[in-house]
């Protein structure tokens, strides 16, 4: 036996053993990407190194033996540093996708690709599982997000992109009315209670994920029911109150306390809540309408857009051949606009101060407003609401032009001297932003935008153990699927504070590529599943949903459409785990990348040579343990690569060369 110390622990190994064989006995990990047991040894990738005192230069753990006395570090400062450089050269030609620009355009990171594939394969349980990884509400967040994932798609590329959102509702839809709710088990009772202020998208999420903890969740919110802003700001007709409810009942069978009609500051303190629980969430969301700052606000008549939704759904409202008028341009302004004409309004106007090209809401509640008979007057800009015996008669407007672009990169709105209009109306509602409402939360920390200050990496405020997401920090309101990222990541924080560790976050690295449409200039063209819908006749009339869901041939169809961007093997692959282990910054040797094509060529198995870091386990792997002798190293130099060496036909389609690769080069089909 042999005697040696690895990172000041003793080991004893047979003689023979290598520093690698000696650190697996001593649970000491060391890095390797070329190593394997079954075949010779190769040490070409020169990310096993370390340091052994009294050797002057730095050995490579796979391919030295141990020696009797040895004293090895493993990990010291030379060591580290040859061995990220060591993974800085292979990621510097290593390209490819480790995620799915679908995923990263999301901003709560749902593997959109993961559970589209599940779809296509009619795996539907399965499929909604990995969207309640991340979406506790996937029918209702379905139907009102406004897809990003789809901007980000690649199949834009060819034709048209994916209907991920669409997919998500089918998948959400269909399990609801199977009756599977598809949670996770809750983790162990912890014996922590944690209060939620705040019932939204976000409050129900975190306390969701909160609950799977095993920790005692209590949601606090200031309405009759909870449900936020998908509740209260968004209409029947785009999320009916049904579907949200079931799914929000499935956060309660979980365990978690609902508390409504409960308003901070009023009916409770949050120093109560702090005293009484072991953390807080702050998920209040931003109900406050931004004001037009402009003479005759002050008249009856004039509403913000959330308060019209609101008073909406609270059913205290009616419009029986009223003139409105909405200022906005965004999907609370089409909203208003479509519920005042459903409500009877015998006019319904838009104003908005650019373009249709330059209108945030999405293009398709345009077009389905447009069809609903929503007057739309744009490049105006309203400079004074008239009134009559205190109440609004007529908006007064200033027409524009597009100048230069501003800071967001639209181009900004220009009045035109001299050029005004006046519009008679009854009612004029404001719907062109939202902001926070700090009644009851002013001992909070604020930002210069009036928003609650929080740590945007662990949601910390300024008071220990209050945290705070969504629209009512940082950068103010934003979409739903914002606050539900954010209450996923907020709840593993406070799970970490609950356990007294170290809130510390590190920002993943991975792969990303770039893809023209000559890329996929050999896909065939495939139309986008067009989402069922009552027409505008039939829509305008009543609050009745207007989409009417994909079928699950259409659904299965439009998911086979994926191009499956994102690295299958991502999870398992040695070299991006690595790299987050050690800092890399490959960009340093940012140069000419090979370009090679995907192929289908040997049996069984799919290569993406362009992910190759010329490890060689593959070619060592078929000669040495399974006796083919079919890869091996093609070309000299740069242009290195793996390729078909040997007679195909000798190919066992055994697919132990694909299950070596440690990078997703190659994967069985």
């Amino acid at each position: 036996m042999i005697n040696l110390t690895i990172n000041n622990i003793s080991v004893s190994v047979p003689s023979g053993s290598t520093i690698l064989d000696a650190a697996k006995l001593a649970n000491i990990s060391i890095p390797t990407m070329c190593f394997d047991e079954r075949v010779e040894l190769f040490g070409s990738c020169g990310v096993c190194v370390v340091e052994v005192i009294g050797v002057p230069k730095l050995l490579r753990a796979c391919s030295t033996l141990a020696s009797d006395g040895m004293v090895v570090n493993t990990e010291s400062e030379r060591a580290r540093k040859t061995r990220t450089a060591a993974l800085e050269l292979l990621l510097s030609d290593h390209t490819g996708d480790c995620v799915a620009p679908c995923k990263l355009a999301c901003p709560g990171q749902t593997d959109c690709q993961g559970y589209v594939k599940l779809v296509a394969e009619g795996k539907f349980d399965e499929a909604l599982a990995v969207i309640k990884d991340v979406i506790p509400l996937p029918a209702s967040i379905g139907r009102v997000c406004p897809h990003p994932c789809e901007e980000a798609c690649r199949r834009r590329l060819v034709e048209e992109p994916i209907s991920i959102l669409a997919l998500k509702q089918f998948v959400g839809d269909k399990m609801l009315a199977n009756g599977i709710c598809r949670s996770e088990p809750c983790s162990p009772e912890s014996g922590k209670h944690v209060a939620v202020i705040g019932g939204g998208p976000g409050g129900l999420s975190a306390a969701h994920f909160l609950r799977l903890q095993g920790h005692a969740v209590t949601i606090f919110d200031a309405m009759p029911l909870m449900g936020g802003m998908l509740r209260y700001g968004i209409p029947e007709y785009r999320l009916p109150k049904a579907v949200l409810q079931q799914e929000i009942d499935e956060i309660s069978r979980l365990g978690v306390e609902f508390v409504n009609n409960v308003k901070i500051g009023a009916d409770v303190t949050l120093d109560e809540l702090r005293a009484k629980f072991d953390a807080v969430i702050v998920a209040v969301g931003a109900w406050a309408s931004v004001g037009l700052r402009c003479p005759g606000e002050e008249l009856i008549g004039v509403v913000g857009g959330i308060d019209f939704l609101r008073t909406i759904d609270n059913g205290q409202l009616t419009m029986d051949n009223k003139r409105v008028a909405i200022v906005g341009g965004g999907n609370t302004a089409m909203d208003a606009c479509r519920t005042a004409v459903r409500l009877g309004a015998s006019e319904v106007y838009n104003i908005y101060r650019r373009t249709k090209n330059e209108m945030p809401a999405e293009e398709i509640e345009i077009i389905e407003a447009e069809e609903e008979g929503v007057i739309f007057k744009y490049l105006t800009n309203p400079t004074e609401i008239i009134g009559v015996d205190g109440n609004v008669s007529a908006v007064k407007l200033q027409l524009m032009e597009l100048g230069e672009p501003d800071a967001s990169g639209r181009r900004s709105p220009v009045a035109i001297d001299g050029a005004e209009e006046t519009l008679e109306i009854d009612m004029l509602i404001v719907a062109i932003g939202q902001k926070l409402d700090a009644f009851g939360l002013e001992s909070l920390e604020q930002t210069s935008w009036r928003t609650l200050a929080a740590d945007e990496n662990t949601f910390r405020t300024n008071i220990e153990g209050v945290f705070a997401i969504g629209d009512a920090t940082n950068t103010g309101a934003d979409i739903a699927i914002s606050a539900i990222g954010e209450a996923k990541r907020a709840a593993a924080m406070v799970d970490k504070y609950l356990n007294g560790e170290e809130l510390e976050f590190a920002p993943s690295y991975f792969v990303k590529d770039e893809k023209t449409a000559a890329d996929f200039a050999d896909r065939a063209k495939i139309a986008r599943a067009k989402m069922p819908h009552r027409t505008a006749a039939e829509r305008r009339n009543d609050f009745a949903e207007v989409n009417l869901g994909l079928s699950e041939e259409a659904a299965q169809a439009e998911a086979k459409r994926c191009l499956e961007c994102g690295c299958a093997d991502f999870s398992e692959c040695k070299l991006i785990k690595y790299a987050n282990e050690h800092d890399v910054a490959p960009e340093k040797f940012d140069g000419l990348k090979n370009r090679r094509a995907e192929s289908d060529g040997i049996p069984g198995l799919h290569a993406t040579p362009d992910k190759c870091v010329l490890c060689g386990l593959c070619v060592r792997i078929c000669e040495e343990e399974v006796g083919a002798g079919i890869l091996g190293f093609v070309g000299r130099g740069f242009g290195t690569g793996i390729r078909p060496a040997g007679d195909l036909q000798t190919c066992v389609d055994c697919g132990k060369c694909a299950d070596a690769c440690p990078t997703g080069a190659l994967m069985r089909r």
